[in-house]
Formats: structure tokens, sequence, C-alpha cells
């Protein structure tokens, strides 16, 4: 074992927060990641992460009020976290064939080496809700996840989802807080996909100026089941969103859409593995981005498809709108195939509004403002078309256009 590090401030708070186990030997001996960790090389965790926020959270007696003051995406069962606690008795009423435990505590181990998150989660002894989804059951709203950070403190958080068989549920995992309060989330959430179940997870980022979101998604996804992941990042200073997903079963269908604003000072990381394991397995994966001011973005996405997994169709694309001279974007995209029988492929863009699109527009008497605004529009909110849930839809272009009209 090499010997420990020089730990950094923040890591020391983390090890503070914790107790003094498996987990924060590791920390002690490696400390968190940094460029020379390849799937960190575009997120300096290390020199990112100046501090660890140790402010008191909020008093239960204002989560009425809290809650209240954000306004839901669409008709949901909401489950509320505040500071990281879950609050069962703010919590709606759940359906049937929907069994929900509080104070979950999962054993968590960091996957590898460059698992910080799960590393942090371990070392904090992050906790959250199970849920477990019957056999057959077919909900007709969604179920909500909505997690504030109230106060500058350090918020850990980790999920068990089971989808049983069958089902058909909708989640989504909202994350909120203010501008100006330098919280940190961490945000960790296993989900099993039962066989022949449908399943859309939706991830709305939407943290203030001054606030850190880590988060991962893990997925195992069995035979016949189909998963939509939708994500929206449309605030935080540093964000990092990591999607891990197994195909563990044939004929499974993963979708993935995501949209990113980053704006002006912030840095915003979208991490995503595919890992194709069975034959007859597909998978597509949109990103679009849009970077203003001195914002940098980063796309990471592989897809490996082990040497059983042939007939695999995975795709992924990403593209990109850089809006300043300062702004900054890395792509980052990846395919290993072991397999010899699969169509796969990947592909990524950087640019700025096309000229002739805003000539086209001008020449119809629209001003260039209003001309770029509707382009940048256009761009970001055909990525969620498909949604079948109208007033979810028009909640999420109205975050859009909230932070256009802010940004753009």
């Amino acid at each position: 074992m090499n010997a420990p590090i020089k730990l950094t401030e923040a890591e020391q708070a983390l090890l503070l927060l914790g107790s003094d186990g498996e987990a924060s030997g590791i920390l002690r001996e490696r400390g968190l990641p940094t460029r020379r960790v390849e799937a960190w090389h575009y997120t300096d965790l290390r020199n990112l992460l100046k501090s660890i926020p140790t402010g008191s959270q909020l008093d239960t007696g204002d989560v009425d009020r809290l809650l209240s003051s954000y306004q839901r995406l669409t008709h949901a069962t909401r489950l509320p976290f505040v500071d990281g606690k879950y609050i069962a008795d703010a919590a709606d009423e759940t359906p049937n064939g929907v069994l929900v435990a509080g104070e979950n505590a999962p054993n968590l181990t960091p996957a590898a080496d460059d698992d910080a998150i799960g590393l942090i989660g371990a070392i904090t002894g992050a906790k959250g809700v199970s849920i477990a989804i019957k056999d057959g059951v077919k909900l007709d709203k969604p179920l909500g996840l909505a997690q504030v950070i109230a106060s500058s403190s350090f918020c850990s958080t980790a999920h068990t989802i089971n989808v049983g068989k069958g089902a058909h549920v909708s989640f989504i995992e909202r994350h909120l807080s203010g501008d100006g309060i330098t919280g940190q989330g961490n945000a960790i959430t296993s989900l099993s996909v039962g066989e022949g179940a449908e399943v859309l997870w939706a991830i709305v980022q939407q943290h203030g100026n001054q606030c850190t979101h880590l988060g991962q998604l893990n997925v195992d996804l069995a035979a016949d089941a189909r998963l939509t992941i939708l994500i929206l990042n449309c605030g935080g200073k540093l964000v990092r969103q990591e999607v891990h997903v197994k195909s563990n079963g044939e004929n499974s269908d993963l979708e993935i859409l995501g949209v990113n604003l980053v704006g002006d000072k912030t840095h915003v990381d979208v991490t995503t593995s595919l890992l194709h394991n069975v034959p007859n397995t597909n998978a597509e994966e949109t990103f679009r981005n849009v970077i203003t001011g001195s914002g940098h973005g980063v796309f990471q996405g592989q897809i490996r498809v082990a040497q059983p997994a042939q007939k695999t169709d995975a795709q992924m694309a990403c593209n990109t709108l850089l809006l300043s001279d300062e702004a900054e974007f890395s792509a980052k995209p990846e395919l290993e195939i072991f397999a010899d029988d699969v169509i796969c492929a990947h592909g990524a863009t950087v640019t700025d509004i096309d000229d002739e699109h805003l000539f086209y527009m001008r020449a119809r008497g629209i001003g260039e403002t209003d001309a770029r605004a509707l382009l940048i529009k256009a761009f970001v909110d055909e990525i969620f078309d498909d949604l079948e849930d109208e007033t979810f839809k028009g909640a999420l272009v109205g975050l859009i256009d909230d932070w256009l009209d802010r940004n753009g």
C-alpha cells in the first residue's frame, strides 16, 4: 500500500463526516481524483472541490414552507428530501403496488478506483429510500424524488429502486437549491428494471449558482425491459452526473436523452457508460449542450460490447453550441467492442449558431437577438418532443426558457 498523501481541506472534511472504515482508508491513500485519473481528466475534482460545507441543516419545522416554494413539474407522487433527510411526514400517499421504506442505508462499495461518488457516499454513510414496484403495476403518474438543499450543508443520499416484471412506471429525480446556498449533494441511485418492464427515469438538476452536485445512476436492465433516461442540467456551480447501465437481458432497449445548459463560470460534466453483456440489445444516446460565458461542459460516453453480445445496436451523439469565445466543451466518446456482429457508432459536434439559419430568420423580419434565441431553443427543446406527459414536457421547456432568458 502506498504512503498516505497530504489531504486537502475538502478531503479532511469528508473524513470528519464519516466513520473510520475501508472507504476512509482509500481516501487517505489516494485522495479525490485529479486529471491523472482518466475518468476525471476533464473534471479535476481534487482541485475543483475546494471545501465541504459544514453549515447546520434546516429545522424540520420549515419543511412545508420550503417545499411549497418550489412548483411541481407535473402531477406526481412526491417523496421529499431536505438536506439529505427523507421527510416521510411530508410525503404523498403512495399508490397500490408501491412499497417505500425510509432510512435505507445500502452497503456502498466503490465500483472502481475512479468511483469518487461511490467513495464519498460510502465514507459519509449515505441513506435514502428503498422503493419496490410490484410485478405488473402500471402507475398513471410519476414518483417524484424531490431533493432540496436548503442550507449550506453536505447532503449524502443513496436510493435503491426495484421495478418488478412487466411494470410501467415513471420517476422524476429532482435536485433543487436557491442561489447563494453553498451546499453540496452526493446522490446515488441503484435502479433494477425487471423483465418486460417499462421505465422513464428523469433527472432534473436545477441547483442555485453556488451549489455542488455529484450524482450517479447505476442501472441493471433485464430481458425485454425498456428504459428511457432524461437528463436536464440547468443549474449548479460544479456538477458531475454519471449514468452507468448494464444491459444484462436480451432484447432490452435503452434510450438516454439529455440537455446540458452551462452558464458563466459553471462546470457541468455528464459521464455515461453502457455495458452490453448479452446478445440482441439496443441503446441510443443523444445529448444537446449550450455553453455560454466562461462555462465549461464535459461529455464522456463509453459504449462497451462484451464478446457474447452479438447483434448489439448502440448509437451515441453529442451536439454542442458554444456561444462565447471563452466557453469550453470537452467531448470524449468511446467504443470498446469485443463482438464482431454489431452496429455501433458515435459522433460529436461543437459549433456556433449556423449563419445561414440566422440569415434565413433575419430575412423574415426577426431581430438578431430573437432569432438566436429561437434557434437555441429549437436546438434543445427537440430532445423532449416525444414525452407523453404534456405537463411535464411543458415544465421542462419552461425551465429551459428561464435559463435562456438569464444566460442567452
